[in-house]
Formats: structure tokens, sequence, C-alpha cells
């Protein structure tokens, strides 16, 4: 397996309780979700974390994994990313995508102009925002991750078409 097949799913946010209970900020719509997935990967492809037991919990999840039973144990955990195969994902519906897929897609004007590559996409509460870093170099901008901002989406090509807010032109 390689590490380009590998999606990341979580982050361990530190221990729960004292009982060795781990607390993982996911990155999943759904935050049980990550659960299903049980054995979780390193970002290297190593073994991560075997979930044994879930719940839901503000800003993600809770879970018992193999092998952490103490708060230590569960607070040197504190960091790790969590990844899965992407090939245990569904395939997206039409016209869905996995956000994971946009990284490094170029983006260009309705015109064909090439505005950048997608270099991130956040999300600071207001929904999806992709950080666009400019082809020509320079600081990178934001663009919402709606239908009017950004008209197509075309995976195969690897092509974003956007229309940038005016203050970026």
């Amino acid at each position: 397996m390689t590490t380009d097949s590998l999606i990341a799913v979580g982050q361990v946010a530190g221990a729960f309780g004292v009982r060795g209970e781990v607390r993982i900020t996911t990155y999943t719509e759904e935050p049980l979700a990550l659960a299903r997935f049980r054995a979780l990967k390193r970002q290297d492809g190593s073994p991560g974390l075997t979930i044994l037991a879930a719940r839901d919990a503000k800003g993600g999840i809770i879970v018992r994994c193999e092998g952490v039973e103490t708060k230590d144990q569960a607070d040197a955990l504190r960091g790790l990313k969590l990844f899965i195969p992407r090939d245990a994902l569904p395939p997206p519906e039409e016209d869905e995508y996995y956000l994971t897929d946009l990284i490094g897609v170029a983006v260009t004007s309705p015109e064909g102009t090439v505005l950048g590559k997608v270099k991130a996409v956040q999300d600071f509460g207001a929904g999806d925002i992709l950080e666009i870093a400019p082809t020509e170099g320079g600081p990178t901008w934001y663009l919402p991750f709606t239908r009017e901002a950004v008209p197509e989406v075309r995976l195969s090509e690897g092509l974003l078409v956007a229309v940038p807010p005016e203050e970026v032109e």
C-alpha cells in the first residue's frame, strides 16, 4: 500500500477521562463513520489504532482502542493523524466529491486563465473553502466551495472552473 492511497480521516485529540479512552477529531461528514473502519493507519501505512467501541462527542468521537488502557497511554497518542485506505471509501455519487480529491487540482477562470492549484480545503464553520496557491507564487487566497464560486468541477481533467472574488483578480 502506498501512502498516496491513504486518506486522512481524523486526529487524536488526547485522552478522555482516566480509563484510557481516546478523543478523536474526525474529518468525516458523519463522525461515527470512522468507527466502521475499525483499523486505522498511520501516515506511513503502519497500524495506528484499532477501535473497539465508539460514541459521539462534541467535535468528534470518544473511542476505546486495542492496547490503550490508561490515561497516559491515551495522552501519548495526542496529535496522531489517522488514515484509511482510499479504496475503503464508497465511490462518491454524481456531483459529489471527496474533498481530498480536490487538492492539487488546477483552478482556471471561466475564460481559461490558470489561477493556481487547490492547496487545501478548509472549513472554518461556514462551509468548505478552497485554499488556492497562485501559479506565479505569492500568498494563497480563499474561495468558497459553492456552485456560484466554482461552477464546474472536472476531476477527470484535473480542473476546477472558478469565479474568484474581485479583490483577488
